[in-house]
């Protein structure tokens, strides 16, 4: 009788013959410690969390590991300060959040994995564009690091490898979807400028269910040096469109809910020596935008769009990386009254580099080439211990009130962090 493990050994005339298998098991984590100060007007202190994950990672055979892990997040500005109304207190005081847990499963040049987990399509800098399968954690806009930032989703993933060709499947029954916080949070994504007030419903996360479920498919070959991928995706979209329901006077109430996309999108990269070049085109069927007219149903119009972005990475002297990137969305039947041009372009550098053996500096700084609309983002990493790092940074926002970054000129932080790995 064959063993649980021979199931999946290789079959073909040269497998090595099969040897004894000792099961692992290991533990890692981090606990962090993160401190904000936004000191735009009104000044306060808008962070004072304590955030710690715990993963255990484990092989059973060769062909068969798996991942368990969760986080806890405290915030403690919310009890001790009532700066932010109390919706907002409650939701981001304490969470237990799920992140990685998944069995892998390979058997020849085909994985398996199944459970909770990241599933990345994307690699540029500052933004996400290719990256659509990740869910996002949003309310604290893209200034978390990106590992803490994507929300894992609760998947079965097929991949296939053979030689320098890949392929990718997916299957999402119950999608995860952005976390936007509630308003009067610091970095709430609601940004018309709409005339009287504005309220806001409950997030409508109905559509969470296998009827609306996501599915995509990504191809990937490598060619002469030439790292090419072309996907599709179809999704229940993670990211919230605010929908009018009701128009009363000087009062208009808004209702978060997610639609149904479908994006199609190719990837490249091409290392050239001290030089990568990499770029990423993404075109979405189905989304719609805000208008303000009393006469369009919803408040919302439909707008295809196309976005892309190229970059260049460059590698210079004494450890320094130099990152450019160029990106532009362009609307389909452009509709005049969502705010934005037909043509929205944009710019980005990140300049990182050592200072010493174990220090750090970082400035990534991203601009609209449409409007005077901007974020800048210095940081300053200090390793002064094993398995020890204390960051100081800041995070400045300039610019229109509908713009992707001036929305939150008054936003403008402060912050450090010490995190301890293991």
């Amino acid at each position: 009788m064959r063993s649980f493990d021979d199931l999946f050994e290789d079959e073909s005339p040269t497998a090595k013959p099969l040897q004894h298998f000792k099961p692992t098991m290991s533990w890692r984590g981090f606990s962090q410690y993160e401190v904000a100060h936004t000191y735009a007007n009104p000044e306060h202190l808008s962070k004072m969390r304590l955030r710690s994950e715990l993963a255990n990672i484990g092989q059973l055979s060769r062909n068969i590991k798996w991942k368990i892990s969760g986080r806890i997040d405290y915030d403690a500005i919310h009890d001790i300060s009532n700066f932010y109304p109390l919706a907002v207190r409650q939701d981001q005081r304490f969470e237990f959040l799920l992140r990685e847990n998944y069995l892998d499963i390979s058997k020849g040049d085909w994985d398996f994995r199944i459970g909770r987990q990241h599933i990345i399509w994307g690699e540029m800098v500052g933004l996400f564009f290719a990256d659509v399968v990740s869910a996002k954690d949003m309310r604290e806009f893209v200034l978390q690091d990106f590992d803490i930032l994507r929300i894992p989703q609760w998947a079965v993933r097929t991949e296939y490898s053979k030689n320098d060709f890949h392929a990718d499947l997916i299957w999402i029954p119950f999608a995860s979807l952005d976390k936007i916080g509630k308003p009067g949070a610091e970095f709430y994504p609601f940004a018309l400028p709409v005339p009287g007030t504005a309220t806001f419903l409950n997030e409508d996360r109905s559509g969470r269910n296998p009827a609306n479920s996501n599915y995509g498919i990504r191809l990937s070959q490598l060619k002469h040096g030439w790292d090419v991928s072309a996907f599709y995706y179809h999704s229940l979209d993670a990211s919230p469109t605010f929908y009018l329901v009701n128009s009363v006077s000087n009062e208009l109430v808004f209702q978060p809910r997610h639609d149904q996309i479908d994006q199609i999108g190719a990837t490249f990269a091409k290392d050239l020596g001290s030089i990568v070049l990499k770029g990423e085109l993404i075109y979405t069927d189905g989304r719609k935008f805000n208008v303000l007219q009393p006469t369009q149903k919803d408040g919302l119009v439909k707008q295809n769009t196309l976005d892309y972005v190229l970059g260049l990475d460059f590698s210079l002297p004494a450890d320094t990386r130099l990152n450019m990137q160029f990106f532009q969305r362009i609307f389909f039947s452009h509709d005049p009254g969502i705010f934005l041009d037909q043509f929205e372009s944009g710019a980005s550098v990140l300049l990182n580099g050592k200072l010493g053996h174990n220090l750090e500096a970082q400035t990534l700084f991203i601009h609209s080439l449409n409007r005077s609309d901007w974020m800048f983002r210095p940081r300053l990493s200090w390793v002064f211990a094993r398995n020890w790092r204390l960051a100081l940074g800041a995070d400045v926002f300039g610019g229109r009130p509908i713009g992707l970054f001036g929305r939150f000129d008054s936003k403008d932080r402060i912050y450090t962090e010490v995190r301890y790995s293991f």
